[in-house]
């Protein structure tokens, strides 16, 4: 069983010589309207596809044992938390339980791995269909297992989102941090400022073209991601990163004068003018229509590279705006550099700077503040594997599987151990990335890496194991779809 699942899982423990096989009278049982029944469901709809056959769902009552596959919310299962799973697979049934329904979501991840790789096809396959027995008690190391997706460079079309939210979610990532407004692009309707979408919107990358969310459409996007237990936390870079919000309206300006838009990838040279009234009026608005649309406790405010701004202007700047996030009941988080500014309780930096000092987070760290770790030469999916990658950048590096794999998250920092880690996240930008298609090739096989450090326990992490559980997925990615890069150090079945 170990050797399918990614991430790799707290215990397993194998029963040599036992299978189940999905067969035409599988049935799934869950008791109804639950949201087992719900999660069952999305397993249902998985199996008709690939397997043909009927997979019906019904509740427990009346049920004789056997060719069952059986989901349970169990409230005595407290040891398990909010995201564990047990998985019993022996030869008259599986059983799995959880003590939320996020753990059931994720122990089907597990289950769906330790089917054949055809089963994620969209068509009709020859079977059989067999699991191994044994049994897989689960739950994740970290709280935070996220990906970030740049859609402010290159935009991405709701389906595509969904897409990639599918993808992760097979690896237990529990977080898509979406990073909506840039320099070259501004992709979601603010009603009180109209030309954010009018002007900021219709730009990207290259003078590609570009494009927005309605806030309906956003919406569909965060209710699909929670339906697959994966939070939206949407970012609003600030005060740089705002050429397309300073395009669209003159006053946001120092001077009063509206920026031309941009299409480069050059950093650093726009800023909000961080004196007038009508900055934060502005950001009031913005980030009180997006909290409405929000369920996620968070709202990420950027923060990042601003080169424009005196530091103490920068750090008046971010302890403002932490107090807007407050007023509409979100807690902060920011890049790295806004530990500059006194940082407000509950709020989280996200270190990526492989180049500055980890001190600032770290004091900040000492006053109770939490970390998410995305080292840039370790995390960051948008660069390139090696010297003749035709997509992604390099100024963080090279970063191949391995590099994305190898390395820990408690010992990584000076003064940032694993109590200040609310967890990892593998951002992902887009200024090489104008579809999906390059967006997962840059993604598989690193975000799997990225997943099992955020998941699993160090001690069912290793290399060798990883590498040859991963060639495995090759065939799973195939059969999904998913544009994958065939790294040399994995040995992928031919």
């Amino acid at each position: 069983m170990e050797r399918s699942i990614i991430p790799a899982p707290a215990s397993v423990t194998a029963t040599d010589g036992v299978e189940f096989e999905v067969t035409d009278a599988t049935r799934i049982v869950a008791p109804t309207g639950s949201e087992a029944a719900r999660i069952g469901g999305y397993l249902a709809d998985l199996l008709r596809r690939s397997t043909g056959f009927p997979v019906e769902i019904g509740p427990t009552a009346g049920i004789v044992p056997g060719d069952t596959i059986s989901l349970a919310v169990d409230a005595d299962a407290a040891d398990l938390g909010d995201e564990g799973y047990e998985l019993k697979v022996d030869a008259e049934a599986v059983t799995l339980r959880a003590h939320r329904p996020a753990g059931l979501f994720h122990g089907v991840q597990s289950l769906r791995q330790l089917l054949p790789s055809r089963v994620e096809s969209g068509e009709k396959q020859d079977g059989p269909w067999h699991i191994p027995g044994g049994t897989v008690v689960d739950k994740p190391r970290f709280a935070w297992r996220g990906a970030g997706l740049d859609v402010a460079r290159h935009f991405f079309t709701v389906d595509e989102i969904k897409k990639y939210v599918d993808e992760i979610a097979l690896y237990k990532i529990n977080v898509l941090h979406l990073h909506l407004t840039d320099d070259q692009g501004w992709r979601i309707e603010i009603k009180k400022w109209p030309e954010l979408t009018k002007v900021g919107a219709s730009t990207a990358v290259g003078g590609g073209k570009g494009g927005f969310y309605t806030q309906e459409q956003y919406a569909e996007i965060v209710q699909y991601a929670a339906e697959r237990f994966v939070t939206i936390v949407p970012e609003i870079d600030m005060p740089g990163h705002t050429n397309a919000a300073l395009a669209s309206y003159a006053e946001l300006n120092c001077d009063g004068k509206a920026r031309p838009t941009y299409t480069g990838i050059d950093v650093g040279f726009s800023a909000l003018c961080v004196d007038k009234p009508v900055t934060y009026e502005f950001l009031d608005d913005v980030l009180g229509e997006l909290a409405v649309l929000t369920p996620s406790p968070y709202l990420h405010i950027g923060g990042d590279e601003v080169k424009t701004l005196p530091a103490a202007e920068y750090a008046t700047f971010i302890e403002r705006v932490q107090q807007i996030v407050l007023k509409h009941g979100k807690q902060v988080l920011g890049w790295q550099e806004i530990a500059a500014a006194k940082l407000v309780p509950g709020a989280v930096t996200q270190y990526w700077d492989i180049n500055a000092s980890p001190a600032p987070v770290a004091a900040e760290v000492k006053g109770g503040a939490k970390v998410i770790l995305s080292p840039a030469s370790k995390a960051y999916l948008d660069m390139k594997y090696h010297e003749n990658s035709k997509l992604g950048l390099q100024w963080a590096g090279f970063v191949e599987v391995r590099d994305a794999y190898d390395w820990e998250p408690a010992t990584l920092l000076d003064g940032i151990g694993e109590d200040a880690l609310l967890g990892v996240e593998a951002p992902i930008w887009s200024e090489t990335l104008e579809d999906l298609d390059a967006v997962e090739f840059m993604a598989f096989p690193r975000l799997p890496a990225i997943a099992e450090i955020g998941w699993s326990p160090v001690a069912a992490r290793e290399w060798e194991s990883f590498g040859s559980r991963l060639a495995g997925h090759g065939p799973r990615w195939t059969a999904m779809g998913v544009n994958f890069y065939r790294s040399e150090q994995i040995s992928w079945p031919e």
